[in-house]
């Protein structure tokens, strides 16, 4: 539980977290999640640029509130502090002094600390939310639990069985075609629902001269992406994208509407009880299919493959690596699908929520079983990639840090990570540059050296 300190004059103080790869020059502020149109604005900074702290450290936090730009005093502000957002939190107001409130706390472990501020101008007034959160020792994360003994002839024998299914492929092409480069809608069958996605190749491409992009979706239920296929093919690369379900491109979006208010309603949750009916393993094993069309084509380059995709895309781009060796980069932005057994070390557990968070009386032990073949520390684990860029959010509370660093931290090979200590569940501008320039530096660089 974290430790709070109440300082008199203005509220209380938060300790907390230690370092992570990536420093983020600005101050960290909370975001402002509610407003009402009295022009309140709420925000909390805290004292380090990069907001990484040791473990036992104490962290400050600044709580600012005011109103058309000007500082408001004499009004109350309360907050809540809690490890990760879980419900064992500590809670406390203050009046401001010049617009200010201090807080202080700290934490006895790796993890993140979560200050939740808000202010109501009266009792009846629609409350101003702001989040904040630091780092302690996040390098220091581990799993939750060990990556399970037939992690990998589960999914060997996974693979086995799509293998028996033959990758027959339907091209049509699409209208937006260009005079360098050709689009198609693809359609490449597979175990269930087929692969479904546009493929973008570079006209002219000579045979092995090209690295592959595989881009994948969010949660979500959706037609696929053209332009994020077209974007990495007028990179250069052969860039494929694929909508997460496997469904028909190009449909009004009543049809899309439909499909996530029935047939796919609710699918995050299905089969949680058994690692042969889990909803994800359609999914992933999309991913391999999607792979071997892409590698299947004479323009491949024989060794360069990336995967890329935020939040539920994350968790793919993960578990491509873990279970297809020709991955050889993933790009996942705040991604899903990190440590669901969290719990079991009295942490936050992130999307899809498979096991539900504290308090629980106790996770159902088939649940708890299954999901580990499904999940991103493990998938790191066993990765085949050669390099990662990961992007992470400090006020996330839908992929919560904690988790995404536990896979990231059990990624053994070269990796850098984003620490966007002002976001929540979204990419900034700044960390989707990031990961633009990340995947683009591996595609110059391959393109680079298919030249003569």
């Amino acid at each position: 539980m974290p430790e709070l300190s109440l300082t008199p004059e203005s509220g209380y103080s938060l300790d907390c977290m230690k370092p992570i790869l990536t420093l983020i020059p600005a101050l960290f502020s909370l975001s402002v999640l509610a407003a009402e149109p009295a022009g309140f604005q709420l925000s909390v900074t805290v004292d380090r640029p990069n907001a990484l702290y040791a473990i036992g450290e104490t962290v400050e936090y600044t709580i600012s509130l005011s109103q058309d730009g000007k500082p408001v005093d004499a009004m109350e502000v309360s907050w809540t502090l809690s490890k990760d957002g879980l419900p064992s939190n500590e809670n406390g107001s203050a009046k401001l002094v010049g617009g200010k409130a201090k807080a202080s706390g700290k934490l006895a472990e790796p993890g993140f600390l979560l200050c939740r501020a808000s202010f109501r101008e009266t009792p009846q007034s629609t409350p101003i939310t702001a989040l904040g959160g630091a780092g302690i020792a996040p390098r220091e994360i581990q799993p939750s639990l060990p990556v399970p003994d037939d992690f990998e002839a589960f999914w060997t024998g996974q693979k086995q069985k799509l293998a028996e299914v033959p990758a027959r492929a339907t091209l049509t092409r699409d209208p937006a075609s260009t005079e360098t480069l050709e689009i198609f809608d693809a359609q490449v069958d597979c175990l269930g629902a087929p692969v479904s996605g546009y493929f973008a190749r570079p006209k002219g491409a000579a045979a092995k001269s090209r690295p592959a992009i595989l881009t994948v979706h969010g949660a979500g239920v959706g037609n696929s992406n053209r332009s994020g296929a077209m974007r990495w093919g007028n990179e250069g690369a052969l860039a494929m994208d694929i909508n997460a379900h496997g469904i028909p491109n190009g449909k009004p979006a009543e049809f899309y509407k439909a499909l996530a208010d029935g047939e796919l309603k609710d699918y995050r949750f299905r089969g949680l009880g058994d690692r042969e009916t889990n909803y994800f393993l359609g999914m992933f094993l999309r991913l391999v299919r999607a792979i071997d069309f892409l590698t299947a084509q004479p323009e491949w380059n024989g060794h360069d493959l990336i995967v890329y995709g935020s939040s539920q895309g994350g968790f793919q781009a993960f578990a491509a690596a873990g279970i297809d060796e020709r991955v050889t980069a993933i790009c996942a932005g705040v991604p899903a699908g990190c440590d669901h057994t969290g719990v079991v070390l009295g942490r936050v557990n992130g999307w899809p929520k498979f096991i539900p968070s504290l308090p629980v009386t106790k996770p159902d032990p088939k649940i708890l079983e299954t999901v580990r073949y499904f999940d991103n520390v493990n998938f790191a684990a066993r990765t085949h990639a050669k390099s990662a860029f990961v992007t992470v959010g400090f006020i996330d509370t839908t992929c919560p840090p904690t988790g995404v660093y536990a896979a990231y931290n059990a990624l053994p090979i070269q990796k850098e990570i984003f620490n966007d200590v002002k976001a929540g569940h979204t990419n900034t501008p700044e960390a989707s540059q990031a990961m633009t320039e990340f995947a683009r530096r591996i595609i110059l660089a391959a393109l680079a050296a298919s030249k003569p």
